[in-house]
């Protein structure tokens, strides 16, 4: 959701205003603002395209009244796959969580996800604090299963959220072995390669650490997933789920995070980590490693590698 100023996007204004003054369009077929204003029951007097991710479009809105907004849309004449529909549930779930940082969904359908633009500013440590503690909240506020009720995507791929009530065989089963046996198809690891790694998804239960209840995380939760605010963090393009807590903060650290450790601090003085976590952090840490090597391929073959070798030593 980052980008130029939206009144910036709507130079051309090539996809059309709103439907006043012409002939209102089929809200399927027609342009954005006209989809849009049908499927928020407010005017949209301009949309704009601003590019794509993975196999969706990115658009900028605007309403008569001035309010901006983010739209994602599946591409035009593209079966609705799903994708759209897990997020805006995953976010909505998250949102029912008391101080959830969780960005509002305003609107959608099976093609479609609007949300509020949101005007970001540089992390401080009062925000880095103030996140940790609504993440410790949401994560608290739990979930009745391993997994959801809906089918999961992370990032373009499916993802296995049949619920299940034992975290060492979900995590096993549903999030490690079905990416390691894509990236070992598609040629990005070796068969070697997936020896090492399977020798950490046969071992998840003697690694996990002490039993958790279900918590409410996100799932997805890089450091560009976190928009800031002047004294606030808000979440978004989540692959929420019940899940094990220590995985969203396992993987803010993955790619690195303004004061991360400001954020975990405050997570601990609301919800304290169980011992022996920080030697967990790499067995969290590789169920997206290999998502990314299924997304962009060898390039984080070493890192995975290194990673699962990580978890083996940390057992």
């Amino acid at each position: 959701m980052e980008g130029e100023p939206i009144v910036r996007a709507f130079g051309g204004d090539d996809d059309g205003g709103g439907p006043q003054g012409g002939r209102r369009r089929d809200p399927v077929n027609g342009t954005m603002a006209e989809r849009l204003s049908v499927l928020l029951g407010r005017e949209v007097r301009r949309a704009a395209r601003a590019g794509s991710s993975h196999d969706w479009e990115i658009s900028f809105a605007e309403l008569t009244d001035g309010t901006r907004l983010f739209v994602k849309s599946l591409v035009r004449g593209a079966p609705a796959s799903g994708v759209l529909t897990a997020e805006a549930r995953g976010l909505e779930w998250l949102g029912c969580a008391f101080g959830s940082p969780a960005i509002e969904v305003l609107a959608w359908d099976d093609r479609l996800l609007v949300l509020p633009w949101v005007e970001q500013r540089e992390p401080t440590a009062g925000a880095a604090e103030r996140l940790g503690r609504r993440l410790a909240g949401t994560h608290l506020t739990g979930a009745d299963r391993f997994g959801a009720d809906w089918p999961g995507y992370v990032g373009p791929l499916p993802m296995d959220n049949t619920p299940s009530h034992d975290w060492p065989r979900f995590y096993a089963e549903q999030r490690l072995r079905p990416y390691l046996r894509d990236a070992l198809d598609q040629g990005a690891l070796t068969p070697g390669d997936a020896r090492t790694v399977e020798k950490v998804v046969d071992s998840v239960a003697d690694l996990a650490g002490a039993p958790e209840p279900p918590s409410r995380i996100h799932g997805d939760l890089w450091s560009g997933n976190v928009l800031w605010h002047p004294e606030d963090a808000v979440l978004i393009d989540p692959a929420a789920h019940g899940g094990h807590r220590e995985a969203d903060l396992a993987m803010l650290a993955l790619f690195g995070l303004p004061y991360l450790e400001r954020v975990r601090d405050a997570y601990n003085e609301v919800a304290p980590l169980a011992d022996g976590w920080r030697s967990r952090v790499a067995l969290h840490q590789l169920h997206p490693l290999l998502v990314h090597v299924c997304l962009f391929g060898a390039a984080y073959r070493t890192t995975t590698l290194e990673t699962a070798r990580a978890a083996l030593r940390g057992g």
